[in-house]
């Protein structure tokens, strides 16, 4: 969770002249009102408490872990992080945009009482649940990170407003090992958690013959007034944490399809998050810089090459040298549609039909 990766994504933009293309705004952190629509009061008080003295965080509440490592200025800079989320939302609701972006946030892991996963404040969840407080019925969340968005699912494990899709590593072989295709919700909520588990080393055509499979059938379905997603660039075959082999090619593919679902189905409302992405280089700044050109309406061409004086700027920040193009070299990527036919002897398709057998009955759907 290297900072720089936030730094570079945002001189990335910059160099591209993405900034030109959009309004930046700073919202303001998140409040303890606004926390509370999803954190526990007590869980509040304590990332305080540790945020003041990091060596009062004795691993209670997730704090002082290795994974959350408790840090000066740690409650300000998550509610920071959280309130852009809200912010965003909140915007996209009143009709002052029709799209925002907030690649600094997508810390899905963070339960209502507890830090997980390098999350503090699940600002995706608070996001959602502000929506709800301003009125949103239906509110949708699709997540692609590598890893299972189990905090989110899990503060909407009860409500039927919100449907949560998930496409994720298999839980057999990653943290948080969660989301298992049996994970459909609760009783008062069945079939709005949506869980693919996919088997590690699917590449661009399996990972984007799943997302096609399950999530545009759901969305039409569900009619959600606002599209939530979560982008983190860790499903990339360089990710050091996983193991799945998805191309920066894939991703854009796919942050391009979540841009057309939410005008095909949500009025074309759309809040768009980062995520995991521990390739800080390479990776995550060119991954997030094709979301935030996609949402700006100005895609970014794979081929562009990138300009000098980022790649420049990644020496001195990290002496490591940065890509050249905006692309792994797969566009356009190909892959074959479920109506294509299912094959029983293929581990994805497995998957695929797992996830549709366990929902889609749920919601009225053919599996």
């Amino acid at each position: 969770m290297d900072p720089v990766r936030l730094a570079l994504t945002r001189s990335l933009v910059g160099a591209l002249g993405l900034d030109r293309e959009v309004e930046v705004v700073a919202a303001r952190p998140a409040g303890e009102s606004t926390l509370r629509l999803v954190h526990r009061e007590d869980y509040i008080d304590a990332v305080r408490a540790a945020s003041a003295d990091p060596r009062s965080a004795d691993g209670s509440y997730g704090l002082g872990t290795v994974d959350d490592p408790a840090f000066a200025g740690m409650h300000e800079v998550s509610a920071l992080i959280a309130g852009q989320s809200v912010g965003a939302a909140e915007a996209v609701w009143r009709g002052d945009a029709l799209h925002a972006v907030n690649f600094a946030g997508g810390l899905h892991h963070a339960m209502p009482g507890a830090a997980s996963g390098f999350c503090v404040y699940n600002d995706a969840a608070l996001a959602i649940a502000r929506l709800l407080e301003l009125g949103a019925e239906r509110v949708a969340y699709v997540d692609v990170d590598v890893h299972h968005g189990d905090g989110v699912q899990a503060a909407f494990w009860e409500d039927p407003r919100v449907l949560t899709v998930s496409l994720h590593e298999h839980p057999a072989t990653l943290f948080p090992q969660t989301g298992w295709p049996e994970e459909t919700g609760a009783d008062c909520a069945e079939g709005s958690a949506v869980n693919v588990a996919l088997p590690a080393g699917t590449g661009d055509a399996g990972w984007l013959r799943a997302f096609h499979a399950v999530v545009p059938e759901v969305l039409a379905d569900f009619r959600p007034q606002v599209l939530v997603t979560q982008h983190g660039a860790d499903t990339h075959f360089e990710d050091p944490l996983a193991h799945l082999a998805v191309s920066l090619d894939a991703q854009r593919a796919v942050q391009v399809a979540c841009h057309e679902l939410a005008h095909e189905y949500a009025g074309g409302r759309w809040v768009a998050l980062g995520g995991g992405g521990y390739a800080v280089v390479e990776v995550v700044p060119r991954s997030w810089a094709h979301l935030v050109g996609v949402a700006a309406g100005r895609p970014v061409e794979p081929e562009t090459v990138i300009p000098e004086g980022w790649r420049q700027e990644v020496y001195a920040r990290t002496r490591q040298l940065g890509p050249m193009r905006m692309t792994d070299g797969r566009w356009p990527v190909s892959y074959a549609s479920w109506e294509a036919g299912y094959d029983p002897a293929d581990r994805l398709d497995q998957a695929v039909r797992a996830a549709r057998r366990a929902v889609f009955p749920l919601r009225g759907l053919l599996a």
